[in-house]
C-alpha cells in the first residue's frame, strides 16, 4: 500500500478506499459485486446491510457493511445504503489485499471512530450460506435520486474538482470523471457533499493517479 493512501486521524492510521482499490488492481482484481441484504426501515432501526464480494487471482473474499443514521456522517444520513455498500467493499478489499488497517470510509465521520454494529445483527448474515431475507442485487446507486438533493455536491465543490483536476493535475474532464467513477462508482455530479469534499482533498494531494 502506497504511503499516500495512509492517513492519520486522532493518532490512529486509516487507509483510503482509493488505495485499497488500487492495491487490489495491482494484485489481480477481477471484479466486485454487491448484494443488498437488508433494506433500512423503522422496524430494523433504519440499518442498511450490504454484502460485497471481491474476486481476485488469489480467490474470493467477502465483506459485510452496515450503515444507519446513527453511524454515518450527518451529510450521508439519507444515503445509508450507499454507505453500507462502500463499507462492505472496503472490508472485502482489505481482506483481499491483506490490509488490517481500517478504511476511512468505515468511520462515522472524518474524525470520528464509529463502534461496529452489535455482533448479533451482522453474524446472522456472515454465518449464513446464502443472503437472508428479501435479497436484491444491489447496483452502485441507491433508490434516492443522486445529484439532486440538499446533501448533494455543491456547485462550488464541482467547480473546485474540475479546477484542481484540470488546472493542477492536467487531467481532461473525461479523465477526471473516470477517476471519480473508479473511486466512488459515479461521476462528480453525483457525489454527496462529504464525498466531494473527500475527493477534493485527494485531488489536492495528487492521490487519484
Amino acid at each position: 500500500m502506497k504511503k499516500e493512501f495512509i492517513i492519520e486521524r486522532q493518532g490512529k492510521h486509516f487507509v483510503l478506499y482509493a488505495g485499497l482499490l488500487e492495491e487490489a488492481h495491482s494484485q489481480g482484481l477481477k471484479g466486485i459485486s454487491t448484494t443488498l441484504l437488508q433494506l433500512p426501515n423503522a422496524e430494523n432501526g433504519n440499518v442498511a446491510v450490504v454484502q460485497a464480494t471481491v474476486d481476485t487471482e488469489k480467490g474470493r473474499f467477502t465483506g459485510i457493511g452496515d450503515a444507519s443514521p446513527e453511524n454515518v456522517p450527518p451529510l450521508i444520513r439519507q444515503h445509508t445504503i450507499r454507505m453500507a455498500e462502500t463499507r462492505a467493499k472496503a472490508r472485502a478489499l482489505r481482506d483481499a489485499v491483506n490490509i488490517g488497517v481500517t478504511a476511512l470510509e468505515e468511520l462515522g465521520g472524518e474524525d470520528d471512530v464509529v463502534a461496529p454494529a452489535p455482533a448479533s445483527s451482522l453474524d446472522m448474515y456472515a454465518n449464513s450460506s446464502r443472503p437472508v431475507g428479501n435479497v436484491t442485487q444491489f447496483e452502485p446507486s441507491d433508490p434516492e435520486p443522486r445529484g439532486l438533493g440538499p446533501r448533494s455536491a455543491t456547485e462550488k465543490q464541482l467547480k473546485a474538482i474540475y479546477a484542481i483536476g484540470q488546472g493542477n493535475l492536467g487531467l481532461s474532464k473525461g479523465e477526471l470523471d473516470a477517476k471519480c467513477k473508479d473511486i466512488y462508482g459515479y461521476a462528480p455530479q453525483e457525489l454527496s457533499r462529504w464525498e466531494a469534499s473527500q475527493f477534493i482533498d485527494l485531488l489536492k494531494q495528487d492521490k487519484v493517479a
